[in-house]
């Protein structure tokens, strides 16, 4: 373990880097158009920028890697990204923020994919999980590190903007001075949407749900926590103790997960997620005590949703059929993305701020509600069958699956062993 980390510790280093620029960025965003007058509406097709990008910029850039190699691009995007937080500044309209957004998005989905295709070549089949175990720990940690910097300046001022390029560029620093060798990198295939929906109709729902509900906290949150009042370094622990509660919550669940039937788990954890978002929607105005500790716990169960639908997918799924199917779970989840501030912005627009955790509400309860439905539908698979847990989030990309090939090309051969036997 202990070698496999400093094999990757340039990445890993540069990954927290870059989560900690990515998650100031996000909140800081969120204040400042509100204090600029963008309006909820405005600031909500804003914010859907930064998803498209994200979304468009996971399925083309795996394909640029062969071409390019890992280095190049790696530098490129972040250069791109880092100039980018600068522009915030100096063009200071919705229509300018939304393009700027776009690309910013496209180049922190590429970032990721360099990042977590070059974790995985640097683990073996015995430590890929605790490696990938350590790399959320530096996505969840940084990005809610990152809204603790909210503090150091005003959002109203260009200092802010300034610190976020300067971290994107840092995170060059160890990735380009590593010896470490690049890997190599096949592109992730993909099945239809449809086929894989019919394989695991829960997976493929709870993926979309998730997508909206993580894209419309984690982008409308700071406008909710400006509009309800809250100082500028409470909105950003506002959005920080969410972050933090998926990260201490996400192993203990993904364990339960691996001993019982996975879809009571999922069911249990999201109307736990609906619960907490009620008594924010309904509370959380009157008392920062509710808000916080609502917020708290909406994390620490709607984090690792995502997670748990992967691996509902996958147990479903031959052993050479994972690595196609996690690229198409993520482009469902990124649709997701795509929706939620728009659908949030709208809602906040009609009902108020508590319109964001109406809109969490109805995400979660939808996951719940539908998982007991697919309960009554369908046999449970055998916990013998069940494949291992893997903490995963919306906001990697299918590379993150998809590099651990290796480990499912055994399975896979496995599989064709027994099945030669019959």
């Amino acid at each position: 373990m202990l070698a496999a980390i400093s094999s990757a510790w340039a990445l890993l280093l540069g990954i927290a880097l870059i989560m900690l620029g990515n998650g100031l960025q996000n909140t800081l965003l969120g204040v400042r158009a509100t204090l600029e007058g963008f309006g909820t509406g405005t600031t909500g097709f804003v914010m859907t920028g930064y998803f498209a990008g994200f979304l468009a910029g996971s399925l083309i850039v795996p394909r640029l890697l062969a071409n390019v190699g890992h280095i190049r691009v790696f530098a490129a995007l972040a250069s791109l990204a880092s100039g980018a937080a600068l522009l915030h500044t100096v063009f200071v309209t919705p229509g300018s923020w939304f393009m700027i957004r776009l690309v910013t998005g496209f180049c922190f989905a590429g970032l990721y994919v360099v990042a977590e295709s070059w974790i995985n070549d640097a683990a073996t089949n015995k430590t890929r999980g605790q490696l990938l175990s350590v790399y959320m720990i530096m996505v969840l940690g940084g990005m809610g590190s990152g809204q603790l910097l909210m503090n150091l300046s005003d959002p109203r001022g260009f200092e802010l903007f300034v610190l976020v390029s300067v971290l994107v560029s840092f995170a060059l620093i160890p990735i380009t001075l590593s010896v470490g060798r690049a890997p190599a990198f096949e592109a992730p295939e993909s099945i239809g949407i449809r086929a894989l929906f019919r394989a695991s109709p829960l997976g493929v729902a709870g993926a979309l749900l998730i997508g909206v509900a993580h894209s419309a906290l984690y982008s409308m949150g700071p406008v909710y926590g400006t509009e309800i009042g809250l100082t500028v370094d409470r909105t950003a622990l506002f959005i920080a103790v969410a972050l933090f509660g998926g990260l201490v919550l996400q192993w203990p669940i993904g364990w339960l997960s691996d001993r019982f039937d996975r879809r009571k788990i999922i069911v249990a954890v999201a109307w736990l997620a609906t619960a907490a978002s009620i008594a924010a929607g309904a509370g959380g105005i009157d008392s920062y005590t509710v808000l916080f500790a609502s917020t708290v716990l909406l994390g620490g169960t709607s984090m690792p949703l995502y997670s748990l639908c992967g691996a509902h997918t996958n147990d479903h799924l031959t052993s050479r059929q994972i690595v196609a199917a996690s690229a198409t779970l993520v482009l469902v989840g990124g649709l997701g993305l795509v929706m939620g501030p728009l659908l949030a912005a709208t809602l906040m627009h009609l009902s108020g701020p508590s319109g964001l955790f109406w809109l969490l509400t109805a995400a979660h309860g939808g996951i719940g509600a539908y998982g007991l439905y697919r309960m009554v539908r369908r046999e449970p698979v055998p916990l013998e069958d069940q494949r291992t847990y893997a903490p995963v989030s919306l906001r990697t990309s299918p590379v993150v699956q998809a590099a651990t090939s290796r480990e499912w090309r055994d399975a896979r051969d496995r599989d064709l062993a027994r099945w030669s036997k019959w």
